[in-house]
């Protein structure tokens, strides 16, 4: 289990020492392997201590092993050097006779070369650094004074990492889910479900061509374990109905009717949290649904991928604009307008919460979700007491406001909600508005959304909701493009590193500038602008913020 790079292990302390090794949220550990592996510590509680020449000894969470083998144990890549696989079918893998391997998968950093471990070797390897053949491991690869009961659990917990069968796969088929919310919108509904299922029927016309033979660390080629089987893939519409409170369980009974590998797009309304709920406590992956309120705290959990954080980072670009305004003081008291049970009252909460932290009034205008668009009239003569007023409201809302502008009051709107720059505002509005703008600028992005709208108008499959449908698209064939990566190497765990590891390089990131993901990060896109929308021409816009990732 090689050490950490000096940065791992300085951010690894941090964590480390803020809070104590502690289960991702949704998780139940009872397995002492796991503990040790995941969160370093030991079945007696103690953290787990390790020591490499040089750098002194780490204990607990910056000991443990995921550092560098990451949760599947199939290693990757720590600076320059390449982390072997360490799960128990390439630990005790036998020498091929042939140079070549018929049963087990490529992954970078395998040794081809290595005689097998056996279970006593492998404890002497984690307690003194000697691989199966008595040679000294990588210097990255620290020791570990395990006792016996904790090495046990420790080699046990290594040999079960890699399943052989995995639900939702079999030799001839993936099956994949996708789930839609009872209050989703039902334009975008249909918009997404088109591209789904075409961009599926597409690809189950297409033949993958054998993988290439493939050289392992310049020594052994192992061309027969580089096989791709060309399986085709069966889509899974997840719809949910009722009440909140009952769509986990809703869920859960519908992984054990229809096993899937992985949750890919989807599409919610006001709240997404059960669902992410469900994909963590399944341990099943969940890629880029189409949500506008994601989870606040995502980025503690493991298996859920979004691509922005919704209105949340709207609110925080507003707030960050505001604080930072020019020609004055920032404004000190703030009137926020949404609609109850929608996608902007979360967004509302962080607003008031980080202002309020500053001393800034701020109150907040929640009209019911039956009240007419003519509410929003009466709602906004409160904005005259207000130094700026935001808007977390819709099209029809927004076209229902009246003519005349409150005087004096900066104005604010969430770009998700209204339309980006279609948003139907009056035209005094639109001149006086700035929009908090969570993607790329319309000039900026055409080229790259051109690449999905092409393959829409191609397939004659309306534009009906342009986002996400180009976000939908951006998912699916993010997904296809990691699985070919992983040459049948069918483990939940290891796709979710793989896109981490494999988004930056990604060139077609649809309506978004760029796409990264690290250990502890969720949020694909991590940034937006300000734009004032009164110089709205044909797809430009001029910018009040510029890039800024709060």
């Amino acid at each position: 289990m090689p050490w950490p790079s000096p940065v791992v292990i300085a951010a690894s302390l941090v964590l480390a020492a803020a809070a104590p090794a502690r289960a991702p949220r949704g998780e139940v550990v009872a397995d002492p392997g796991e503990d040790l592996y995941l969160r370093g510590v030991t079945r007696s509680g103690a953290p787990l201590g390790a020591q490499r020449s040089g750098l002194g000894v780490a204990q607990g969470l910056a000991a443990a092993c995921v550092n560098c083998h990451q949760r599947s144990g199939f290693g990757g890549r720590e600076g320059r050097t390449l982390v072997p696989p360490i799960t128990g079918r390439y630990l005790y893998r036998p020498l091929p006779k042939d140079g070549g391997d018929r049963d087990i998968p490529y992954v970078e950093g395998m040794r081809g070369e290595r005689a097998p471990y056996t279970d006593e070797s492998l404890a002497r390897a984690i307690r003194q650094g000697l691989d199966a053949q008595g040679r000294a491991l990588d210097r990255l690869m620290p020791t570990y004074p395990l006792g016996d009961e904790d090495m046990t659990a420790l080699v046990a917990y290594l040999k079960r990492l890699d399943q052989r069968r995995v639900a939702g796969v079999t030799e001839s088929t993936l099956h994949f889910a996708t789930v839609i919310t009872p209050d989703a919108d039902p334009v975008k509904r249909a918009a997404m479900l088109d591209v789904m299922r075409q961009f599926v029927a597409d690809r189950n016309i297409r033949q993958l061509e054998p993988a290439p033979r493939m050289q392992a660390s310049g020594k052994a080629i192992l061309g027969r374990s580089m096989f791709m089987v060309n399986r085709r893939w069966e889509l899974h519409v997840w719809e949910l109905t009722g009440a909140e409170a009952t769509w986990q369980r809703q869920l859960e009974r519908r992984l054990a009717a229809e096993p899937v590998f992985a949750v890919i797009s989807g599409l919610g309304g006001r709240s997404w949290a059960p669902v992410h709920a469900f994909c963590e406590a399944a341990r099943l992956p969940c890629l880029f649904p189409n949500v506008e309120a994601p989870p606040e705290r995502a980025d503690q959990d493991f298996y859920s991928l979004y691509y922005s954080r919704g209105v949340l980072l709207e609110a925080d670009l507003i707030v960050r604009h505001l604080l930072d305004a020019t020609g004055g003081a920032p404004a000190s008291r703030v009137l926020q307008v949404y609609r109850e049970a929608d996608g902007g009252e979360a967004g509302a909460a962080r607003l008031s919460a980080l202002l309020s932290a500053r001393g800034i009034t701020v109150s907040s205008l929640a009209l019911p979700t039956d009240a007419p668009a003519a509410a929003v009239t009466e709602a906004t003569r409160r904005a005259s007491e207000a130094d700026a007023i935001v808007l977390w409201l819709r099209g029809p809302d927004l076209s229902a406001l009246p003519a005349a502008v409150p005087e004096g009051c900066g104005i604010y709107l969430s770009g998700l909600l209204g339309g980006l720059e279609r948003a139907p505002l009056p035209r005094a509005w639109k001149a006086q508005a700035r929009m908090a703008y969570p993607f790329d600028l319309p000039e900026r992005r055409r080229v790259r959304v051109d690449y999905a709208l092409g393959w829409l108008r191609g397939r004659r499959i309306p534009v009906a909701a342009e986002q996400v449908q180009v976000d939908t698209y951006l998912a699916l064939g993010l997904v296809s493009e990691t699985l070919k990566h992983m040459a049948d190497n069918f483990v939940r765990d290891y796709l979710v590193e793989r896109m981490e590891s494999d988004l930056a390089h990604r060139i077609i990131t649809g309506y978004y500038p760029r796409l990264t993901l690290a250990s502890h990060q969720r949020f694909a896109s991590k940034g937006g602008f300000v734009v004032l929308l009164g110089e709205v021409s044909g797809a430009r816009l001029e910018v009040a913020q510029d890039w800024l990732a709060p």
